[in-house]
């Protein structure tokens, strides 16, 4: 969780994933002078140790995860758990650098006391899987300064109250003072936090200075209000009181008590929490001024262009470059365009593609008002289509999420015009639901057309679906049912989109156009991360090829654009994983013939959990060489 409130999401290099399964020659020399009933048998007793030496290992695996687990309180909460209920995580260099020295004894350990040979298919998957995961991070370590502290996307100052008022659950007194002695925890985290975004400062390591606008206005949304001044209450005293509240109402706790909470809240974020945050906004407008006005790619910083090459590495799980990744989006955009002047023409619009993205970019027809109840009815619109997709859900998939989801509005201290919309997974348990969120403070970021779209792929059978899964799986070891692989959990969203116009979704074309819009999106992404990062493109040129190219409102391409700037590399993710994903579907149908099934398709995509691409190929050609006999 420190890696994520950092930037540092959990990504994938191609290390440890190329252990091969090779056929035991020697029990097919020997087979060829026993019987039929010997060689069953011989081949049986083979499975057997196999499955004996598998169940030993994922004993190992789950032990070593719960080893995991402890170095973050946060995660633990995020899996709906009160272990160390009352911290926060140790946001600290040196604590990152002792999690990855565990992680490396843990990789030494496994090799000396499991035989790869002698493990199922599953368990070889699970083992290089591990290996995988320590050697990414390994690949990160000398790139860890080079994290933006805060992004489009959010930083440190709002993701830690953020996961106050959605993780932290309170069902107990205890509960509560655990909430209280946490706001304590965030501030010596963000403090931490302040002290590697200095470090990295001192390197020349910065983002450009609109990251630091929005951080600045994040934390003063955070410490706004009472118990800090006038006015409404600040978030996290609204959101204490609701759970004090609460507890009161249920009988837990007395009046008294009630009182003595609430005041106890009070003193921890004016005492603690509040100089924290104030030390964090007197940083950031001092070094404000030594950012980048005109924002840059990360080629410009020190070592830059290793660095991107880390986070390609990483983003896609690919050797790839970062002119083969630019080329692959220039070509997917020229194919999407034919696509989009075909849609053109269904709807009979008198002008050139250009003039038809300026017709759905700006004409009314395609926007709710920007009100509440424009706002409603945009949730109740979004609502309808998750029902009618998971009606659909049986003739696609043998697997199906048991977590229900929700669709909300973004916390007003967190919202951004034009922000992307998002999904933040429940708990295993199902106990707390999958959330789509939707920013709807500027309606007219918000396209009717594009709608549909991003509720597939943010909800059924997008990520909701893929995450649940991974979470409710029991077949494979804890540590894989949370694992995240950008590239395959971004590739099946996307991929999502265009299957549920294969289930039968996208009925009106201007949604069809819609999706082909965001899946040019994803197109022009490879085009835009490479040109800034790699080729030098100014923020401007990423802009206007965007609008040039796609229907998408300007603000959101201008959100769209500033996130790619502070996470480099990370919008690559979406396209790779999709066509890498369309690829092993197509081979496989050419491979089965008349024996495949789409079912049994996504249910071996979906039943591993997150991979990195080469696992996931290696787990779907195994499947199909299964079936094919």
């Amino acid at each position: 969780m420190r890696k994520a409130l950092l930037s540092l999401v959990i990504a994938s290099a191609i290390a440890g994933c190329q252990q091969g399964e090779e056929p035991n020659k020697n029990t097919e020399q020997a087979a060829a002078g026993q019987t039929a009933e010997q060689t069953v048998q011989q081949t049986q007793t083979q499975a057997d140790h196999q499955q004996d030496e598998t169940a030993r290992l994922t004993k190992w695996f789950d032990t070593k995860f719960e080893e995991e687990l402890q170095f973050s309180p946060i995660q633990l909460s995020y899996l709906g758990r009160k272990e160390q209920y009352s911290k926060i995580d140790d946001m600290s260099k040196a604590a990152d650098e002792r999690e990855l020295a565990w992680k490396k004894a843990t990789v030494e350990e496994m090799k000396q006391q499991f035989d790869y040979d002698k493990l199922s298919a599953e368990g070889k998957e699970s083992y290089d899987l591990w290996i995988h995961q320590y050697e990414q991070e390994k690949a990160n370590q000398p790139f860890w300064d080079y994290s933006y502290f805060a992004s489009e996307l959010g930083g440190p100052e709002s993701q830690l109250p953020t996961f106050m008022i959605n993780q932290h659950k309170v069902d107990t007194e205890q509960d509560m003072r655990d909430y209280i002695a946490r706001i304590g925890g965030i501030s010596r985290a963000l403090g931490q936090l302040l002290e590697r975004a200095q470090g990295s400062a001192e390197k020349g390591i910065r983002p450009p200075q609109f990251a630091y606008d929005l951080a600045i206005e994040r934390a003063g949304k955070v410490t706004a209000g009472q118990p800090f001044g006038d006015g409404e209450d600040a978030p996290l005293m609204a959101d204490a009181k609701k759970k004090i509240a609460a507890l009161k109402d249920a009988g837990t706790i007395d009046e008294a008590t009630a009182k003595d909470l609430q005041g106890q809240v009070e003193k921890a974020l004016t005492g603690e929490m509040k100089p924290s945050y104030d030390a964090y906004i007197a940083w950031l407008k001092e070094d404000r001024a030594n950012a980048d006005k005109e924002p840059k790619g990360v080629s410009e910083l020190p070592d830059g262009d290793s660095y991107y090459t880390n986070r390609l590495a990483n983003y896609t799980t690919l050797p790839l470059t970062a002119d083969e990744v630019h080329q692959i989006g220039l070509d997917e955009v020229a194919r999407i365009r034919k696509e989009m002047e075909a849609i053109k023409e269904q709807v009979e619009f008198d002008g050139d593609l250009q003039e038809f993205f300026t017709f759905i970019r700006t004409d009314d027809k395609f926007y709710y008002p920007d009100t509440d109840e424009g706002r409603q009815a945009y949730l109740t619109e979004v609502e309808g289509y998750l029902a009618d997709i998971e009606a659909r859900l049986p003739e696609y998939f043998g697997i199906l999420p048991k977590a229900k989801l929700v669709v909300k509005r973004v916390e007003p201290f967190r919202e951004v015009p034009g922000g992307a919309q998002h999904y933040v997974p429940g708990t295993p348990d199902g106990a707390r639901p999958g959330t789509y969120y939707v920013h709807m403070s500027d309606m007219s970021s918000l396209s009717k057309a594009d709608m549909e779209t991003v509720t597939y792929h943010e909800g059924n059978p997008g990520h909701h679906m893929q995450i649940s899964i991974a979470q409710e799986l029991e077949n494979i070891p804890q540590f894989r049912t949370q694992a995240h692989f950008t590239p395959y959990v971004e590739g099946w969203a996307l991929y999502s989109e265009k299957l549920s116009k294969e289930m039968g979704q996208f009925k009106d074309p201007y949604r069809d156009f819609g999706r082909l819009t965001a899946e040019m999106w994803r197109a022009i992404r490879l085009v835009v991360d490479t040109g800034m990062h790699s080729k030098g493109w100014s923020q401007d040129q990423a802009v206007e090829y965007f609008l040039d190219n796609s229907a998408i409102p300007e603000g959101a391409v201008r959100s769209e654009v500033r996130r790619y700037l502070t996470y480099p590399g990370q919008a690559t993710s979406y396209k790779i994983g999709m066509l890498k994903i369309e690829e092993l579907r197509g081979n496989a149908e050419k491979t089965l013939g008349d024996q495949f099934d789409i079912r049994a398709f996504h249910d071996t995509v979906l039943g591993g959990g997150a991979l990195p691409l080469p696992l996931l190929e290696k787990r779907v050609n195994a499947w199909a060489e299964n079936v094919k006999g």
